[in-house]
């Protein structure tokens, strides 16, 4: 397998404008830890972590610099750790060293490139654009369906991108790229469901794509609330 098997596709972005504030807002809605930014080309340009938010005057986390420390400290970085306390914009928190892949990067080059750097994602690029993006939740849902190894990787595919687009089609369901995972003609389902009809859909919506030989149940059912 390789970047373009298993990345997520439909990659949330900022741009170097997009507020903090707003930003942080969109990583709780989605839930999701990291977000690249890309600039007005398109090309990529930095990304935010939740470590780049950890230290916030907000929270009452920013660093604070013991007196007897400061003639060891430089001028740099106490502007550096003030900048990322205060900061507004995404332009002045962003890593702009990003670390990226090809799609057609091998899952063993990826999870090379995430421990030497001691990252927890990489964006997939092509052309300088990004494509997609791997964590590595998603190298540890290759594993838990049975590993890097398929017989048939086009016909893997194919039931992934028919499923998708089945899916796209209902409104009840979640089409992200990362809640299917396909390996050897098996559907492995990932993600959160709302209800036991909603994981049931799923199933049959696997069960119905040709060429599916079988389908693994992952899902993680959280109860949606009434609303008041």
């Amino acid at each position: 397998m390789r970047a373009r098997d298993v990345m997520v596709r439909a990659v949330v972005t900022a741009s170097p404008d997009t507020t903090v504030e707003g930003l942080a807002r969109l990583m709780i809605n989605l839930r999701i830890s990291g977000v690249p930014v890309l600039g007005g080309d398109g090309l990529l340009v930095g990304i935010v972590t939740e470590g780049d938010l950890l230290r916030r005057v907000e929270t009452g986390t920013e660093r604070h610099c013991p007196r007897w420390s400061e003639p060891f400290s430089s001028n740099s970085r106490l502007a550096a750790e003030y900048i990322k306390s205060r900061a507004k914009r995404v332009a002045d928190i962003m890593t702009r060293e990003v670390f990226s892949v090809d799609e057609m990067a091998t899952l063993g080059e990826i999870a090379d490139l995430l421990e030497a750097k001691k990252i927890k994602r990489v964006p997939v690029v092509h052309d300088g654009k990004i494509v997609g993006i791997v964590s590595r939740a998603d190298l540890l849902k290759v594993l838990v369906t049975g590993g890097a190894r398929t017989e048939d990787e086009e016909q893997d595919r194919t039931i992934h991108r028919l499923l998708l687009a089945e899916l796209r089609e209902q409104k009840w369901a979640d089409a992200s790229d990362g809640r299917v995972v396909v390996t050897d003609g098996v559907v492995h389902l990932w993600g959160i469901v709302g209800s036991e009809d909603e994981r049931r859909a799923l199933r049959i919506a696997a069960e119905n794509t040709a060429g599916v030989r079988g389908v693994e149940d992952h899902t993680e059912f959280v109860p949606t609330q009434p609303l008041m």
